[in-house]
């Protein structure tokens, strides 16, 4: 069979056009697909961003459904009731004890030591014997001037009984007057210089250590020992130009030294300087202390404590409801709520104050507490305005009897 080549033309074209289709076909239903294709990806991601945002909220108001309905259990605190009270007007400073007498037993002249008459550490009283010096060349002396003062004696007899009956001049009677008085000053000199080598007590008091032993030369001025009288002290202080108003003679002092912690030892303010130190504007005082037992001793530190005139009564808290801040000092408040079933919950409220001075483990609030309310003395640090609060039955700390140091 022949073909011819206008049916091979014609074949050729009609195979082209078959062949061509399949492209050209897609390309007209491409923006169909494209548009269903976004229509799909926006409708997923509707659909993801709703469902976050439905977690989301739906999660919130689960949270805060939570937390509306679910009360935690309250918190327990120790509570005290705020008092008006007068607290102690006290006047504290520090100082040092001093001997009411307290010497160096001397010796006024030279001499050698042959009798120690004591013992350190004794008691002795005025007036008893402490040390012996040599002394045998002035008895001596003493006992010529005795003799010289009875001859003296005599010789002014006689001349006194013949001036008497006219048989001797008024001037051998005085020249006999002169002797003996001349004797006589011979031995009170004498005596008083063996006196002086006699060293004795010259108050009661307790001896320290011994500074002297047998066969000693000792020159005029030597220690022997000390002598202290321990029966009373002087507490010695100083307290500042603006306190020294306050102050006044006979007013009471408690001392406390660091030896004895647990005792307070009380006087009277016995002598105040009439004048203010220039250098450091405070003004010495001095009170004068019993020492019972003889347990203090001169030179000790002491605290001392000045008893002043009751000032008027102030409202005070446990010092450790005060909640001391750089915003301000604050107490919380006990108050009382009714809940809706009609039953009663207490609730601590923060309240600023205006604190004072603190004694005996209380502190003066001078605003923001009234006489009778109730703060919170111990648990503030698990409290928040407004939570609700349990009252403890165990009992607040006690306070120390003295404050810790540093």
């Amino acid at each position: 069979m022949t073909i011819s080549p206008l049916d091979d033309e014609a074949e050729r074209k009609t195979r082209h056009e078959a062949r061509a289709e399949p492209v050209t076909s897609p390309a007209r239903r491409k923006p169909v697909r494209t548009t269903r294709w976004f229509i799909i990806v926006g409708l997923l991601l509707a659909l993801l961003v709703g469902g976050i945002w439905g977690f989301n909220a739906f999660r919130s108001h689960m949270i805060a459904q939570f937390f509306a309905n679910h009360k935690p259990p309250p918190v327990t605190v120790a509570v005290a009731e705020a008092k008006q009270e007068v607290l102690p007007n006290l006047l504290t400073a520090v100082g040092e004890l001093a001997a009411v007498h307290q010497v160096n037993v001397t010796t006024d002249v030279n001499g050698r030591v042959i009798q120690v008459l004591f013992e350190a550490g004794s008691s002795v009283k005025k007036g008893d014997p402490l040390v012996q010096l040599f002394d045998e060349p002035d008895r001596a002396d003493l006992a010529s001037f005795k003799a010289q003062a009875l001859a003296a004696q005599l010789a002014l007899d006689r001349a006194k009984q013949l001036a008497a009956r006219q048989f001797g001049p008024q001037a051998t009677v005085d020249q006999a007057q002169a002797t003996y008085d001349q004797a006589s000053a011979g031995i009170a000199k004498t005596e008083a210089i063996i006196s002086q080598k006699l060293v004795r007590a010259p108050f009661d008091g307790v001896l320290g250590v011994r500074h002297v032993e047998v066969g000693q030369f000792l020159t005029a001025g030597s220690q022997i020992v000390t002598l202290t009288d321990l029966s009373r002290l002087f507490a010695n202080f100083t307290v500042t130009e603006k306190d020294s108003g306050t102050l006044k003679v006979g007013q009471t002092v408690r001392v406390t030294v660091d030896a004895y912690p647990d005792r307070v030892f009380e006087g009277k303010i016995t002598t105040i300087e009439p004048q203010i130190s220039t250098d450091t504007r405070s003004i010495r005082v001095q009170a004068t202390i019993d020492n019972p037992g003889q347990i203090l001793k001169p030179g000790m530190f002491a605290t001392t404590t000045v008893v002043l005139p009751d000032k008027p009564a102030v409202v005070t808290v446990p010092e450790t409801a005060v909640d001391y801040t750089l915003y301000g000092d604050s107490v919380y408040l006990i108050k009382e709520k009714k809940e809706d079933d009609g039953s009663t919950a207490l609730t601590a409220e923060r309240s600023f104050v205006e604190t004072g001075e603190r004694a005996g483990g209380r502190a003066v609030i001078r605003r923001g507490v009234e006489p009778g309310q109730r703060v919170v003395a111990v648990g503030q640090l698990k409290l928040q305005s407004g939570a609700a609060v349990a009252i403890s039955t165990d009992p607040l700390p006690p306070i120390p009897a003295k404050p810790p140091r540093n």
